[in-house]
């Protein structure tokens, strides 16, 4: 079975998807839809109008995220990028079982709702659903760890000890990637932003991924960006798409900042490394050194040059320097959580937790 399960990690920013086994997912996608208005019958209601993948260029004021901070708001949305991705994998292996990856965030129903989908309408013949930061831990060799999760819509903080969740000690914060995005849109674009101007999107996206990082002393950063003459550095400046240069401000260039000093930036705490703290010290006392000593930092926000350095040296200088210390890191943990999967689903310890069309059928009926 293991060589045909396709794996699904749908997060709040993108869906990640591939056959269990290979060490990457061979779909990745914005987590986005966008519904257009039928010309032979327009209207607002759905049915009378159609549901597609992405951002339309045509009708760029009509995408959303069916996901938001972890949580389901759209599952009709869900359901078609669901049936994109089997449709992709189904055309070179029919029946195939599917992994799927649950947030913590999920409502109570959520579970049931997905079997709903996966079995009456996409039709798998067994489904597994796995905890998405149980899989980042796994995708770094542990059982016992930090697993610190930065993605698009949430950071979660999570403790397990021998592949346990320590539930009462996680933390999750939500401030996360689109929030980065937010400030972005709004400190370049002032009053004219607008999230759904595809020129905007795109300057946000190419700052973030090119000019972005996180320093390893703010104020020192600060004063060395503001002491810089106007135009002495390219690292400074941005050219927009129609050809004009913009020079950002030295708090765009170190908007990452915002993970571990929220306050600057008008957000809620605590500070991501103040979560990691406050998570280790709520567990046993026991654990307290094992868990200091595998933290695993994983999402996409880890991926901005000097997060992870920064995690560490805050760790070490302000909370635990009499501790050993560790953050692990892999080159691919933007795809933790779905690696993490693909390593678990062949294993016979997970063989009782999938569920199959006939067993699903009979807890209907019951």
């Amino acid at each position: 079975m293991a060589a045909r399960t396709i794996v699904i990690d749908h997060g709040s920013g993108f869906l990640k998807a591939g056959l269990a086994g290979w060490n990457e997912p061979q779909m990745v996608m914005p987590s986005i839809v966008n519904y257009i208005p039928c010309r032979e019958n327009p209207g607002p209601s759905c049915a009378r109008r159609r549901v597609s993948l992405g951002i339309d260029v045509y009708h760029p004021d009509t995408f959303s995220h069916p996901v938001q901070r972890g949580r389901i708001l759209n599952w009709e949305g869900v359901e078609h990028i669901w049936s994109v991705v089997l449709e992709n994998h189904r055309q070179e292996q029919e029946n195939s079982p599917v992994m799927v990856t649950e947030s913590p965030m999920r409502e109570p129903g959520d579970r049931r709702k997905t079997l709903e989908i996966m079995f009456e309408l996409l039709d798998v013949p067994s489904i597994l659903l796995a905890d998405q930061l149980e899989m980042s831990l796994y995708s770094s060799g542990l059982l016992t760890g930090v697993v610190v999760d930065s993605g698009y819509g949430l950071t979660r903080v999570q403790p397990f000890q021998l592949g346990r969740p320590l539930a009462s000690s996680r933390k999750t914060l939500e401030f996360a990637g689109q929030d980065l995005s937010s400030y972005l849109f709004s400190s370049l674009f002032k009053e004219d932003c607008n999230h759904h101007n595809l020129f905007q999107l795109e300057t946000v996206t190419a700052l973030q991924m090119g000019k972005c990082y996180v320093p390893q002393h703010l104020g020192e950063a600060l004063d060395f960006l503001q002491s810089m003459p106007s135009g002495s550095d390219e690292n400074n400046t941005y050219q927009l798409p129609d050809g004009t240069p913009v020079e950002l401000t030295p708090l765009q260039r170190l908007a990452p900042e915002m993970f571990f000093s929220p306050q600057v930036f008008d957000l809620p705490g605590p500070s991501i490394s103040q979560a990691v703290v406050d998570t280790i010290k709520a567990c046993e006392a026991s654990v307290h050194q094992l868990l200091t000593s595998h933290v695993v930092a994983c999402g996409g926000n880890t991926l901005y040059p000097g997060f992870t350095t920064r995690l560490y040296k805050e760790l070490t200088t302000d909370h635990f320097s009499s501790t050993k210390t560790a953050v692990w890191v892999g080159s691919n943990r933007n795809f933790s959580v779905w690696l993490g999967a693909s390593m678990m689903a062949h294993l016979s310890t997970y063989k009782s937790e999938w569920m199959t069309r006939e067993e699903y059928a009979e807890s209907m009926r019951v």
